[in-house]
């Protein structure tokens, strides 16, 4: 009898490239960075080492670094000072709003850049929710049309991709027909589709002040122990209009990502949030695990599992990796 011996395919660098079955490079990945109002900006978040909150004028040379390095997609959260928000969110749609206009200019100065914006009313809300609240409860559909403001707002200022962070039931159907009734039938949809109420978000929510001021988030984000229900949820997302869809977070919901992969026509994406790398910065600062072969290994798995893009802060330290 032959014995079957796997290791002839791993037996020199040259033939383990030439077998490898899940590639991982810039193209895949998406940079999520902070901006706030004002000049000469770069503050670190304390619990998400090596990332800031940045000022447009500061801003504007990390975008060009990071173009230089082949990322091409960011992710622009804002920062909004707690005097701008109210009960509402009406800055987020505001003529002023900074974020707006940093929008339009980062497009102007580098029209090649992919620039997603992220829908939901929670950075402009003085209650810290996703949705309108309303006698301690979370309004659905009177939500609706506050996202819609705030999606033709980005629309109008250069979005290139619009990412409704929201979970309110029937969002995409409702922003897709606002973005299209107003012409911007070439700004797309990617719907953080699973979304799950997690223990991970912590170190974003301190980079935007944004968590909520009563309550929690489980009456819209996903209980975690559902997988089933990301099947619906996915089902909804590609009938009302979603260009991508997103499971969130990723590390912990890797059997997630390979469920709506094998389902579902439409690119998938998995959003590697700040609660994930923030213990993999805080492992290596401990000099416990090593950052590069960490970051890389974490990155494939999300790959492996399905997932065609991958929204990670650690997208500027990988495509330096790959420079060396």
């Amino acid at each position: 009898m032959n014995l079957i011996r796997p290791r002839r395919n791993r037996k020199s660098s040259a033939i383990r490239q030439m077998v490898e079955e899940t590639h991982l490079g810039v193209q895949h990945l998406i940079y999520p960075l902070f901006i706030k109002d004002g000049v000469k900006i770069k503050e670190e978040v304390s619990s998400l080492p090596n990332n800031f909150r940045w000022s447009l004028d500061m801003l504007l040379p990390e975008i060009e670094a990071c173009l230089k390095l082949g990322l091409t997609t960011f992710d622009i959260f804002p920062a909004v000072d707690e005097a701008l928000k109210d009960h509402v969110a009406s800055y987020s749609y505001a003529s002023d709003n900074f974020y707006l206009k940093a929008i339009g200019k980062i497009k102007e100065e580098f029209p090649e850049a992919v620039v997603m914006t992220d829908v939901a009313m929670d950075p402009y809300s003085s209650d810290g929710h996703d949705g309108l609240v309303e006698n301690g409860q979370i309004l659905n559909d009177e939500t609706l049309p506050i996202l819609a403001n705030m999606t033709l707002a980005q629309a109008q200022a250069g979005a290139d991709i619009i990412g409704p962070s929201d979970m309110m039931d029937g969002r995409v159907a409702y922003l897709r027909e606002s973005l299209d009734k107003e012409g911007y039938t070439d700004v797309s949809i990617m719907s953080y589709t699973a979304k799950y109420a997690s223990a991970f978000y912590g170190p974003f929510r301190d980079a935007l002040n944004s968590a909520p001021k009563m309550g929690d988030k489980k009456t819209y984000q996903m209980n975690p122990a559902n997988k089933r229900e990301a099947l619906l949820e996915a089902q909804l997302d590609f009938q009302e209009g979603a260009d991508m869809l997103m499971v969130k977070p990723a590390l912990c919901y890797l059997d997630v990502i390979a469920l709506l992969k094998d389902n579902f026509p439409l690119p998938i994406t998995a959003y590697n949030v700040s609660g994930e790398c923030a213990m993999v910065y805080a492992a290596a600062q401990k000099g416990w695990i090593d950052y590069e072969r960490a970051v890389s290994e974490m990155l494939l798995s999300m790959r492996r599992a399905g997932a065609d893009g991958i929204l990670t802060y650690f997208a500027k330290d990988f495509a330096q990796f790959l420079r060396r």
